[in-house]
């Protein structure tokens, strides 16, 4: 019935522009205009023209909406199994025979990121990107674990960036390195020569905390009775090594971003004296954009920046 379907719209190959298809499909994925026109790099007028154009063709509202997704009508649910296998035939068609150039590309990529990987990975991204692809803006945003997979579901959000997250599975993922703690404290601190599990302990603390979650380590410590004394929650790990240089108090932060803060900031680096596991990083996508050229090349020079900034700093 859904390959019926599909090729009644089809005989009368002057009426209907394939490219709208694609509008099409996209809309469905991505359950709205706005993130549909992301997806496609097209303008959200663009995409709202192509579906009142596939409308008015095909003789139904294809869509309705529920809060704010756009949901199938059943002539569309019928026919997007043919859609979908027919577009993806069709597009690997092309790539076959198209050659990817990023210096033509006109387009806008959205990552979230930790403001810890933010100032490590991006100046080493910017520069590589620039040079290759001039026409590509890049924007770092903060994105809440619990919202990844809708953000990058919705086509807001391209990538992300973080420690282990639950995501279901058409998110894809790819480990990038392991990154370890160290403490950070001035440097004429009593304990910037040596730091013991006790002196840890009964040391006073600073914590980063942008959206307000639970300290990962804190729940560790707790779980195995033991505690920190905490005097104070900063927003970014940046301003949280200004605090401990004048200050008695320690921040315990990644050795990465530590050590690419040291030649800037008057601070000493002591090992974490309590053993825990590495931390792993890993990058986040949506599972459409494995065959999207443009995704893959991108992800490729993402993931070479963040390695490359995260290991020369620990060197």
């Amino acid at each position: 019935m859904a390959g019926h379907q599909f090729h009644e719209c089809l005989a009368d190959m002057d009426r209907i522009d394939l490219n709208l298809f694609r509008v099409l499909d996209a809309i469905y994925t991505h359950g709205g205009v706005s993130a549909a026109a992301r997806a496609l790099h097209l303008t959200q007028p663009a995409v709202t023209h192509a579906l009142g154009r596939l409308r008015d063709q095909l003789g139904d509202p294809l869509f309705v909406r529920q809060g704010n997704r756009l949901l199938p009508t059943d002539k569309v649910r019928a026919m997007m199994p043919a859609v979908q296998s027919h577009l993806k035939g069709l597009l690997a068609s092309a790539h076959t025979q198209a050659t990817f150039t990023p210096a033509s590309l006109q387009m806008e990529f959205a990552i979230g990121f930790r403001d810890i990987l933010e100032s490590i990975a991006l100046p080493r991204l910017v520069a590589e990107i620039g040079r290759e692809a001039p026409g590509v803006r890049l924007v770092s945003r903060r994105v809440a674990a619990d919202e990844m997979e809708r953000e990058l579901s919705g086509g807001s959000l391209d990538f992300m960036v973080d420690r282990p997250l639950r995501a279901g599975p058409r998110i894809a993922h790819q480990h990038l390195l392991d990154d370890t703690l160290v403490v950070a404290m001035r440097r004429d601190h009593p304990f910037a020569r040596q730091l013991s599990r006790a002196d840890y302990l009964v040391a006073q603390h600073v914590i980063v905390s942008p959206l307000g979650e639970a300290n990962a380590l804190d729940t560790l410590l707790g779980q195995n009775g033991l505690f920190r004394e905490i005097r104070m929650v900063a927003q970014h790990y940046f301003a949280a090594c200004q605090i401990v240089v004048a200050s008695d108090l320690l921040l315990t932060v990644p050795k990465a971003y530590a050590e690419h803060l040291k030649p800037v900031l008057p601070m000493a680096l002591q090992p974490l004296p309590i053993r825990i596991r590495a931390i792993p990083i890993l990058a986040y996508w949506h599972e459409s954009k494995d065959d999207d050229p443009a995704h893959a090349w991108f992800r490729e020079r993402l993931v070479k920046s963040i390695t490359g900034a995260m290991q020369a700093s620990s060197t």
